[in-house]
């Protein structure tokens, strides 16, 4: 216990940065009681694995029970493990499926044909870059290839939609801070807000970020502007995201990003780079997939802008810290060039950057994995938290290292892949910053700005409490 560099208080618990399934993680199911007299059952299993119960020499095939991560969402039993949550609609599968059912509908000109659409981010395509020695653009190419000649429509950059979420960010970051509403925590990670809603709930909320998360940003940026844009329907549009992390599939599930009126998702479905490997099937590195004509973004559906991925500066978890940062001294100490230096602190997955300007002070921190977020809400609870703003992401190392990015066999370990990636990021921000005049028109063009009820209803959301559920599991001995 002496050498531990963590808290009292996380000595005396096993967590731990990732946390699988446990006893707790159940599905309570209601069981009728039959009328009439008790004679018993007998229930038996066929070769098909099927349950059989016969009563009174009836025979009844049993249901299987299936836990959606619907189920997950409403469940305070665990803090997230949809890794192994039973997925029904959350899988690449799933999508081929839709692809190849929308193929046979276009060749018979069937009034069911969807647009199907694929949304790209920047972390699961540097790590199939690193797994098949691809630069970035190379990537993008033969993605966009592949999937076109499926049978997808739209290849998209969810870039767009990070850069409108933190216009967002940093006008909600100060308009707190000017207001002196205590810290601001990003919401970025679902992993994280699954762990604040279960185990924190009202305490923590009020601290929480409204701002929708890029890939819910580019959902609502689909299924309206886009939608609007092609004449049809939100439902006859099929959108697919690749992104960096299995709670993803539990971000898009949940109720929030669901319009019940007009029946439909933001994003249908979430595919990861670890699935997407399993779909290439080794391509990317075969002449299989060339960089055709066709293999390039269609961001953002305007042919006089460039197609490139937008990339933002900062880590590779989006940048958040750094950007609100730098946008904060900007507004707040006209005439600074603000150089914004995040340091390390007591592990490299904790890290913090001051500035001072006359009598502003702005302390921003960036905190990644379960142990150093649980250290910062103790602080918060002892009202001994120093930071106006925390950027968090449950995974050590960030989204480079997400739950679901493919690991690479010749690097010692996942984090060690994880900073090779994100330096190449930040070069590549770097040689091409953010425009943010393309982005201010695009945002008045798309949302009609920043105050009106279209922008904020598709930038913000809401987050709730989740109750413990008072079973005898949930005992900790």
């Amino acid at each position: 216990m002496a050498s531990s560099r963590f808290s009292g208080v996380l000595q005396l618990t096993d967590l731990d940065d990732f946390i699988g399934p446990s006893q707790e993680c159940i599905k309570p199911i209601p069981i009728e009681k039959p009328s009439g007299p008790r004679t018993g059952a007998k229930i038996r299993i066929q070769d098909d694995g099927a349950y059989i119960q016969e009563t009174n020499g009836r025979e009844e095939k049993l249901k299987k029970v299936e836990i959606s991560l619907t189920d997950c969402l409403a469940c305070s039993g665990c803090i997230t493990s949809a890794e192994s949550v039973l997925i029904t609609q959350q899988s690449h599968e799933e999508v081929m499926k839709v692809i190849r059912e929308n193929n046979a509908h276009k060749a018979s000109s069937n009034e069911n044909t969807k647009t199907i659409v694929l949304s790209l981010a920047i972390q699961p395509v540097l790590s199939l870059g690193a797994k098949f020695a691809l630069s970035h653009e190379q990537v993008v190419a033969k993605l966009c290839g592949f999937f076109k000649r499926l049978g997808v429509d739209l290849v998209l950059d969810v870039g767009i939609a990070h850069c409108f979420s933190l216009v967002e960010l940093e006008n909600e970051f100060l308009d707190r801070f000017l207001s002196g509403g205590g810290p601001l925590f990003t919401s970025e990670c679902p992993g994280w807000v699954c762990y604040a809603e279960k185990s924190h709930g009202e305490f923590i909320l009020p601290y929480i970020s409204r701002v929708k998360s890029p890939q819910q940003v580019m959902g609502s940026l689909i299924k309206t502007h886009l939608a609007e844009k092609l004449g049809v329907h939100p439902s006859h549009i099929y959108h697919v995201t690749l992104m960096p992390c299995y709670d993803k599939k539990l971000e898009a599930s949940r109720a929030d990003f669901y319009n019940e009126e007009l029946g439909y998702r933001d994003v249908d479905c979430v595919i990861t780079a670890v699935e997407l490997e399993v779909l290439l099937a080794n391509e990317l590195a075969t002449t299989t997939l060339q960089e055709e004509k066709d293999g390039i973004l269609d961001w953002p559906w305007d042919e006089h802008n460039p197609h490139r991925m937008l990339l933002v500066n900062g880590t590779g978890s989006g940048g958040y810290a750094h950007n609100v940062l730098s946008h904060a001294i900007r507004q707040l100490c006209p005439g600074e060039s603000p150089v914004v230096e995040f340091k390390p602190l007591r592990n490299p997955d904790i890290r913090e950057a001051t500035f001072t300007c006359g009598d502003v002070t702005l302390r921003f921190c960036i905190a990644n994995g379960f142990r150093n977020i649980q250290n910062l809400i103790q602080k918060l609870k002892r009202k001994r938290l120093p930071y106006d703003f925390i950027e968090i992401m449950a995974c050590p190392s960030g989204c480079l290292n997400g739950g679901a990015q493919i690991r690479n066999e010749k690097v010692a370990s996942p984090k060690e892949t994880a900073l090779e990636l994100e330096t190449i990021l930040c070069d590549l921000a770097k040689s091409e910053p953010r425009e943010n005049a393309t982005l201010e028109h695009l945002y008045k063009a798309w949302l009609g700005g920043k105050s009106t009820d279209k922008g904020k209803h598709m930038l913000n959301t809401s987050y709730h409490n989740i109750p413990k559920n008072n079973i005898a599991l949930n005992v900790k001995w």
